[in-house]
């Protein structure tokens, strides 16, 4: 009998779900506005500020972990109880965010009690903002050498820490965090909304 993914410990998650690396699907753009087209139509275009397709799936020829990451931007007065209701009713899961301030949220969607599903998509619901992913997203779609390092770092990580999720993120951080400034700079920091 299977557990539920919400009775699995972490190691069982990381081991079910691991760091699965791909070459770039030009399907991953399709895929995500799709999902773009459902969840504005479920959620209401009143209560979005901005949607964009992040991460690596959202740059071309990237290698990437084949999950569509998505950063939907909220406005202000938006009911975030029927926000969560809504998102969870179109096949998400919500994922507490411990220590992050509202609405900082996450939704997961194509996790399965068998592993991944066909589609796999992370939704990050936040107020509109000047968000380090869009810089960083914008930066390796500019810079294809910068992009080739990046996936070249990834493919190093991942026998390290293909069964530890966590850690893969936490060796990228500084790669990410030193291209994302230089972005801002070089930007002129071009999505902050004030």
């Amino acid at each position: 009998m299977w557990k539920s993914l919400s009775e699995m410990s972490l190691e069982e998650l990381w081991k079910l779900f691991p760091v699965i690396l791909k070459e770039h699907n030009p399907i991953w753009k399709d895929w995500y506005l799709q999902e773009k087209k459902l969840l504005m139509s479920a959620i209401g275009s009143q209560n979005i500020e901005r949607i964009n397709h992040i991460g690596s799936t959202a740059v071309n020829a990237l290698i990437a972990k084949p999950t569509i990451d998505i950063l939907l931007e909220i406005t202000e007065d938006s009911d975030l109880k029927f926000l969560v209701s809504v998102i969870e009713e179109n096949g998400y899961i919500f994922e507490k965010q411990p220590q992050k301030p509202a609405p900082h949220m996450m939704f997961v969607k194509g996790y399965k009690e068998n592993g991944f599903a066909e589609k796999v998509f992370h939704l990050n619901v936040r107020y509109l903002g000047d968000w380090d992913e869009l810089y960083f997203r914008d930066y390796l779609r500019l810079y294809a050498d910068i992009a080739q390092e990046y996936g070249e770092l990834k493919i190093s990580l991942k026998g390290k820490y293909e069964h530890d999720r966590d850690g893969y993120t936490e060796a990228k951080t500084e790669f990410i965090s030193k291209y994302t400034t230089i972005a801002k700079i070089e930007f002129n920091n071009k999505y902050n909304p004030s």
